[in-house]
This record gives structure tokens, sequence and C-alpha cells, in this order.
């Protein structure tokens, strides 16, 4: 009857877990959540911002409107989409990057989000930016979702 017991213990808690899915890529209805799987060769000259804490890359030819890679530290990098995340994207929704922040250029707009965090700079109940997944091997970063 113990092992009957520790049985059901263990499926509540595996089915109570989250998944990275989850945590990472948050439902948004304005967005469409594409497939993304880009690797990067930190040695190219295009991507040698990245080659230290506090540099940022742009990549046009995935995500919705793109993506921004930026490294935090020796060890740490996000990438996020470029697409603003609170509204349908359109011809103006590619947002502009500032030092670590992205804003929103349509006009009546003022969206702004930190590109560390994903999160809105003044209104934290809108909708985070979308993050992908980087996984780094030497001088290479993979970015998927």
């Amino acid at each position: 009857m113990k092992n009957v017991w520790a049985a059901i213990l263990l499926l509540f808690t595996l089915l109570g877990c989250d998944t990275d899915d989850q945590s990472i890529n948050q439902y948004n209805p304005y967005l469409i959540n594409p497939q993304v799987n880009i690797i990067i060769n930190l040695n190219l000259p295009q991507y040698s911002d990245l080659n230290f804490p506090g540099g940022s890359a742009i990549i046009t030819s995935q995500g919705v409107r793109g993506i921004v890679v930026y490294r935090l530290n020796e060890d740490l990098f996000t990438a996020f989409e470029l697409a603003d995340p609170n509204h349908i994207a359109n011809d103006c929704s590619r947002m502009t990057i500032n030092g670590i922040e992205a804003s929103c250029p349509c006009p009546n707009e003022d969206n702004t989000y930190n590109i560390v965090t994903g999160q809105h700079k003044t209104m934290p109940e809108l909708y985070p930016m979308l993050g992908y997944r980087i996984e780094r091997t030497g001088t290479t970063l993979r970015i998927t979702n």
C-alpha cells in the first residue's frame, strides 16, 4: 500500500512542475510563435559586439520582426523577439534598440522594454518580449524556441 501512495505522490509532484516551454514562451495573442533555429559564430565580424559584456546584435533573418541578442556577462546571453508584443505585428512594429532598451517606433505608442529581462519599462502588467533559448558551446550560440 505504501508503494501506491508513493506513486500517487510522485504523479502529483510531476504534474505540478512547469516545463521550460511554459515559462519562456507565454501565450500572446498579438504574436505568432515562429520556428527559430539560429547558429551564431562569435568569431564572425558581424557578431563581434557579442564578445564583450553589454554587447548586442540584431538578427533579421528569423523571428517575427527579427531577434536581438544581448550579452549580460562572460557566461550569460539573452535573446528576444523584436516585434512589439503588445500590438498586432505591422510595418512599424519592429522595435529599435538603444542601449538595453527596445522601443516601438509606431505612432502613439510608448512601449519600451528592457532587453535583459524582456519586461515593459513602466507597465509590467503588459506582455513581455517573447524570449528565445540560448545554448553556448565554445564560440557558438544556438538560439531556438
